[in-house]
Parts: C-alpha cells; structure tokens; sequence
C-alpha cells in the first residue's frame, strides 16, 4: 500500500501526521497534484474552509482532488468534513463525496468550544470517545446514501458515505488513534463504506 496523504495547505495537518506516526502508517504532506497522484487515500484536516478552499484553486489542486475523491477514500476532519459535504457558503467548493448538508460554526465560534464523549461503532460495540469541537461544523442534513456512525445530543457528528468518512470534531487533536486506526483498516480492506466490526476486529 503507498502512503496516506494528509493536505498541508492550512489547519490541523501535523496533528494527524502525528497520530499516523504512532500507527506506523507510511504517509506524506499533499500540497500539489503530483504529491497527490502517489496517494492510496487523503486526510483533510481541521482549519478554516474558506481558506483551504481559496489554497486548493490558487494551486491548481482543487479539480484533481474532485477527482482523486472519486476512487480513493478520502477522511475529513470539521473544516475537511466541509468541503466533502455542502454548505450554502459560496466560498467554500464542495468536493460532493458525502451526501450531507454542514452549517459552518453551526456549534458557535472559538469561544463555544468544547470536548464531550460520544458513543461510535468501533469494532466490538459501542465505545466511547473523546470528541474535540472547536468552531464545529453541524451536520443539518443527511441524505439517503449517506451513514450516520455518531451523534451528540441527536446531532449527527460522523458520517460514512462509500470509501469516506467524514467528522463535526477533531479527532488529531487528542492522543486517541482509533478512528484514524479503523478508517485506514477499511482503506487496507477496500472497504469503508461504515466502522464495522468486520472493518476493525
């Protein structure tokens, strides 16, 4: 298997290089369609839509990502889940993998951040995990083809649509790699269409 990318125009990049690193997971920065052609799947991480969105056209990244994100599974992480799914931010250009409606900050600004358990398939039930949510997306719709894996309070949080997997919270900013550890298990098996048990038993 080549190397898991992680997009490194803007946010949270080092954070899940980071949490890779513990899993002994080959991976590289993507900042340039050639970094991304050698690619088996790509991380989006946390940080601000509209400017990663601005960074992916200034660099002529943003049309071979659409691509890319068509045969390789692709996780992203609040701002990263922004841009697989849709908002009615004209600034920000959906990447259309997750059949879902996002409102940017829908959970407040910086000073409404927060950190919550919330109970995710994992393999062998239900487990508990340390969701961050800084300037979160709210996940307001989600459509038929897509999968919801996670709430709190009854909002949806994580999502699975086919080879992708998408998240309100952060989960590189906590020392927690079992979410990065069962999407890149569905990466190895060709199959992350859900965190099942089959996926990460």
């Amino acid at each position: 298997m080549g190397p898991v990318g992680i997009l490194a125009l803007q946010g949270a990049y080092q954070q899940h290089a980071d949490l890779l690193d513990r899993l002994g997971v080959e991976w590289c920065w993507v900042r340039s369609a050639q970094e991304l052609a050698v690619c088996v799947a790509l991380i989006l991480p946390g940080g601000e839509s509209t400017a990663m969105t601005h960074l992916l056209h200034t660099r002529g990244l943003f049309e071979p990502l659409r691509s890319f994100a068509q045969t390789h599974p692709i996780m992203g992480s609040c701002a990263g889940l922004i841009l697989m799914g849709h908002t009615d931010d004209a600034r920000v250009h959906s990447l259309d993998v997750l059949d879902i409606q996002v409102a940017r900050n829908g959970y407040g600004r910086q000073l409404q951040s927060f950190q919550s358990g919330i109970d995710v398939e994992l393999g062998q039930g239900m487990e508990r995990f340390p969701a961050v949510f800084i300037r979160a997306p709210r996940i307001i719709r989600v459509g038929a083809a897509a999968t919801v894996l996670a709430r709190h309070n009854d909002h949806p949080v994580l999502v699975a649509q086919g080879r992708h997997l998408g998240m309100s919270f952060h989960p590189e900013l906590t020392d927690d790699t079992r979410i990065h550890r069962c999407w890149l298990e569905g990466v190895s098996a060709g199959a992350m269409h859900t965190l099942s048990r089959e996926a990460c038993a």
